[in-house]
């Protein structure tokens, strides 16, 4: 089996990160989506991946190379533009050749991982297989509707009214089947394939189309807010380790990651939290469900659930609360408890 990881998509819900960085490299926990979207792969025994790459495949490529660190080996396949889901397994055709593949969108987080969904697959090899989950509004999603034995009767985009609330969330296992339905479809009216219509194509052919219901933790990371959240969850599960320099004034509590290089002066770090390698924290307090990243500076600062992004600096902002500060920007004296901040911005406003 292969896998073929989009990751081309602009992320308009993102800005301003998605202006100056691929919205897959956000990250969470300190680790790009993107990266953990490739573990899980990896995890599954794939190690042929195709990525489809857009505007940002430079940044891309070098924050994975060719995926030797992570276990895998990455092909990169240019894209000019996002023209739908079954466009990027058209163009990924020379890759995929006849193996059967996974495709996985490059923004959704899935960390419980889908092992015995595609055990599954493999076993049974249907032509499709999508991977489905509960959601309180289905007529936001692309909507499986399944028969008594699990196998897909219909699969419905935004539907008004929905008879199912198992929304498609963004992994696909297919055989070669896909390929033919691909070449038989036409765009939709939004000018783009869609792969709910290959998949419909192959229902109407008579083929075997089944549905697996993912029943762990799922998040789209397409939004601020999303982000934050799941970086709450990811941060759960983290093993105090503390590699960098701690001094006897401060204080280190709970599950927290000091990575080497970083240095803890006269402040607090509750947990979970992370704080990443050459990053100065001083006279600081940072509280739990917080990820640092690499080289940042925080001074007299609180902040709590939070995220900044590498060579941030954070002066003097007290309360500091569900912000995400983007790289080398830089926030002193806010009065602000929430702020967005994009890459290489200054923020300075004066304390009410």
């Amino acid at each position: 089996m292969k896998a073929l990881v989009l990751s081309g998509g602009s992320g308009t819900r993102l800005r301003p990160f998605s202006y100056s960085m691929p919205k897959q490299l956000i990250p969470i926990a300190n680790k790009p989506v993107l990266q953990h979207v490739l573990e899980n792969i990896r995890d599954l025994g794939v190690t042929e991946i195709g990525v489809i790459v857009g505007g940002g495949a430079q940044q891309i490529e070098a924050a994975v190379g060719d995926g030797s660190a992570l276990g895998v080996r990455i092909t990169y396949i240019p894209q000019e533009n996002p023209t739908g889901l079954a466009a990027c397994v058209s163009l990924a055709r020379p890759f995929l050749g006849d193996d059967d593949f996974v495709m996985y969108l490059g923004d959704n987080m899935l960390p419980d991982g889908v092992g015995e969904i595609a055990a599954q697959f493999t076993a049974d090899r249907p032509a499709a297989q999508v991977v489905v989950h509960k959601v309180a509004d289905p007529s936001a999603f692309g909507v499986a509707e399944l028969d008594s034995e699990g196998r897909v009767t219909r699969l419905v985009e935004k539907p008004k009214e929905p008879r199912s609330d198992l929304a498609l969330i963004g992994v696909y296992f297919f055989t070669p089947a896909i390929h033919r339905a691909v070449a038989s479809i036409e765009p939709s009216a939004r000018g783009e394939l869609e792969i709910t219509d290959a998949i419909q194509w192959l229902l109407t052919d008579g083929a075997d189309v089944r549905a697996s219901q993912y029943e762990g933790y799922w998040k789209d990371t397409g939004r601020v807010d999303d982000v934050l959240a799941c970086n709450r969850k990811l941060l759960d599960d983290v093993k105090p380790d503390i590699l960098g320099e701690v001094d006897a004034t401060s204080v280190i509590t709970g599950q927290v990651i000091v990575e080497a290089g970083a240095r803890i002066v006269r402040s607090t770090v509750e947990g979970p939290a992370i704080i990443g390698a050459g990053t100065l924290v001083e006279d600081s307090r940072v509280g739990p469900y917080t990820s640092i990243g690499k080289d940042c500076v925080l001074r007299g600062t609180h902040m709590d659930e939070s995220i900044a992004l590498d060579g941030a600096t954070v002066t003097e902002v007290r309360g500091l609360h569900g912000s995400v500060i983007g790289r080398s920007a830089t926030v002193g004296q806010a009065a602000q408890h929430r702020l967005v901040v994009g890459d290489h911005t200054s923020v300075e406003v004066a304390a009410a």
